[in-house]
């Protein structure tokens, strides 16, 4: 466990540094340079995400059970997760999904993190996605009184919001029937 905490303190850490400490951020860039900036910062993303998945990988080999969800739960979960992949496309794809959602990616994040709660109840569950959880909701929460940073991708179009939802969805279905138990290892259905 000790090991996806420390992933989690490292990846969330970075990707918190716009909320917690933006003077010490834009400081920092002015003095290293943004792309010297950018390098160390994704070296420790990407060291925290491979903490993450070694550590969750662990922590579910010696499983610690909080509550076992019903069926009907699981299902729910399951449509907790349509729009995620179509907001987290969206956060890169400007139109009307991105203006009404103001920061598509975190409102992604907060429902996968949601629906993988709904879903699973070992300690180690509520460890990763709690925390994915109250992270999204403090960082949607500080853009009230903070610059969002910018977020680079596609030019505007009146056909963006179609390619999120229709590129989203087609993920989400290549997710729930192939990706997930390739990848987790957990088969979502069936």
């Amino acid at each position: 466990m000790t090991i996806l905490v420390i992933g989690l303190l490292l990846f969330l850490g970075t990707h918190s540094l716009a909320i917690f400490a933006s003077g010490w951020r834009h400081r920092t860039v002015a003095r290293v340079g943004e792309q010297t900036y950018q390098g160390i910062y994704s070296l420790l993303a990407i060291a925290g995400f491979v903490l993450i998945i070694w550590g969750y990988g662990l922590a579910r080999q010696e499983p610690h059970v909080l509550y076992l969800p019903p069926v009907w739960l699981r299902h729910s979960a399951l449509l907790v997760m349509v729009p995620v992949f179509p907001l987290l496309l969206a956060a890169y794809l400007p139109g009307r999904i991105q203006s009404a959602a103001k920061h598509p990616m975190l409102m992604g994040v907060a429902l996968w993190s949601f629906a993988h709660l709904l879903a699973n109840g070992m300690v180690a569950d509520l460890i990763l996605f709690g925390s994915f959880l109250l992270w999204s909701i403090l960082n949607r929460f500080s853009m009230k009184w903070r610059e969002p940073l910018p977020v680079q991708g596609a030019p505007p179009s009146k056909l963006n919001d179609l390619i999120a939802v229709a590129a989203g969805l087609a993920l989400y279905a290549a997710f729930v029937y192939w990706l997930h138990p390739w990848l987790i290892g957990v088969p979502v259905v069936g």
